[in-house]
């Protein structure tokens, strides 16, 4: 999920008043109540604690749209904060699914499909000459920090502000850095996500800006970064494209110095294209972290890469397990979904709705006089209130107007249109013209109820 919502679980946002339209979701409030006997807030992430009004309760998924507990049908942009890029009951994964099922569920050894699904794999991505499978990405990015560790005898690894790695202790840190404790923009304090976390964890965790070349290419004249961890198109938070040149910068320092480039893809890959975000701007990691798109809702991961440092997980010291690795039924969702990516047909799909989406948001709240900026990619795009100009960084970011989006996406619920809170739109197959036109609607009243409310 690597990457999910960068939201601090310890401080969710603050929510936008009630709209009075609420009433319509008095069985998920009742719902998250009764189960808040057994989980903690009524959830199982602490990331979904600050969705408004509350969190809600499905009951079914269907195309590009949610049914929760209320009988609501919501068009739906958070899409599993990301995976699903087919659409909510893809044929070809329902199909696939069904028939492993009949096959077995689990079989504590190799199967077939998991080697189908490696070589798909492989044969869309850039960087991978070899994958090892994982059940999040979270646990990919840890593998990976593992191998590059073990690859270059040295320690440190460097990540960047509003990047988001996975909620372990190693990596949680500045992910939703706030101002007051950050530190100064060209030496960014090291922030932790969460009480609770080991301070020994992060000892060897290094923050930096992003898309600020010089200061990666000075700090690994050291001699001493065993990585360079990144977003490759920072789309966790704001769909922030790297700076011209900055990709092919870090990529030639990292070869200058002996470090590994790892690109956590969790988020871009499969999604804003079929090799991911190193196939699009052409720069190519010696690792890369998977997770989301890569299997249409089911819990797989991956990092993919060189062979040779790949090979360091099968006889090279380097320890990696888990029961639930290469599920067969997760990997028969793979290579369903890789194979339904593979020839590009589903992108441009998704890119001609998801232009005339972000263009007709735009437009929307241009005419009801609400300064925005919508950035990124048609598969997955950001809105951000009160910018005049694309933000270039994390810092950047915090000058948006979240309270008013906060009351923009209350009046896009109350319409049955559900967008995350954080600004991220994620696109499937699913969201055709019919859908687009259904959530343009509902995005033009909505902006002109936040208008008048100033």
């Amino acid at each position: 999920m690597g990457a999910t919502d960068p939201i601090d679980p310890a401080d969710p946002p603050a929510r936008s008043a009630p709209t009075g339209d609420d009433a319509r979701f008095d069985a998920s409030r009742e719902a998250i109540a009764h189960a808040a006997a057994w989980l903690p807030g009524g959830v199982s992430s602490s990331f979904r604690l600050g969705m408004a009004p509350h969190p809600l309760v499905f009951e079914r998924a269907s195309g590009a749209c949610l049914h929760d507990v209320d009988g609501n049908r919501l068009v739906d942009y958070y899409l599993g904060m990301g995976p699903i890029l087919l659409g909510h009951d893809a044929p070809e994964v329902v199909r696939a699914v069904s028939e492993q099922l009949g096959r077995g569920i689990l079989y504590g050894g190799q199967s077939r499909v998991e080697a189908r699904a490696a070589e798909l794999l492989c044969a869309m991505v850039p960087c991978a000459e070899q994958v090892r499978w994982a059940g999040s990405g979270t646990e990919a990015v840890q593998l990976a920090l593992r191998v590059a560790r073990a690859a270059t005898g040295r320690a440190v690894v460097l990540k960047f502000e509003g990047h988001y790695h996975g909620w372990l202790d190693s990596v949680a840190v500045s992910t939703s850095p706030a101002p007051g404790v950050a530190g100064p923009a060209d030496a960014p304090h090291r922030v932790h996500a969460s009480l609770g976390q080991d301070e020994a964890a992060t000892v060897h965790t290094e923050v930096l800006g992003w898309n600020e070349l010089g200061a990666v290419e000075r700090r690994l004249a050291g001699g001493d970064v065993a990585a360079v961890l990144m977003e490759p198109a920072m789309c966790n938070a704001g769909a922030i494209a790297p700076a011209p040149g900055y990709l092919e910068g870090v990529r030639a320092a990292c070869t200058r110095h002996g470090t590994v480039l790892v690109f956590d893809e969790v988020i871009t890959g499969f999604r804003i294209a079929p090799g991911g975000a190193q196939q699009r701007y052409g720069v190519t990691p010696d690792l890369a972290t998977f997770a989301k798109a890569i299997a249409s809702g089911f819990p797989v991961a991956a990092l993919a890469g060189r062979a040779d440092l790949l090979e360091r997980c099968a006889g090279g010291g380097v320890l990696h397990g888990g029961t639930y690795n290469a599920h067969p039924v997760a990997m028969a969702a793979t290579v369903a979904t890789l194979e339904a990516l593979a020839d590009g047909s589903v992108h441009r799909t998704i890119a001609a709705h998801g232009e005339r989406l972000m263009a007709g948001i735009d437009a929307r709240l241009r005419a009801a006089g609400i300064p925005a900026v919508v950035t990124g990619f048609p598969q997955v795009f950001h809105v951000a209130f009160g910018l005049d100009a694309p933000a270039r960084d994390w810092r950047g970011l915090q000058r948006a107007d979240r309270p008013r989006y906060l009351r923009f996406v209350r009046e896009l619920l109350a319409r049955r249109v559900r967008a995350l809170e954080r600004g991220a739109w994620f696109l499937s197959r699913a969201h055709d013209e019919a859908i687009v036109d259904e959530t343009l609607r509902a995005v033009e009243v909505a902006a002109e109820r936040v208008a008048r409310a100033g």
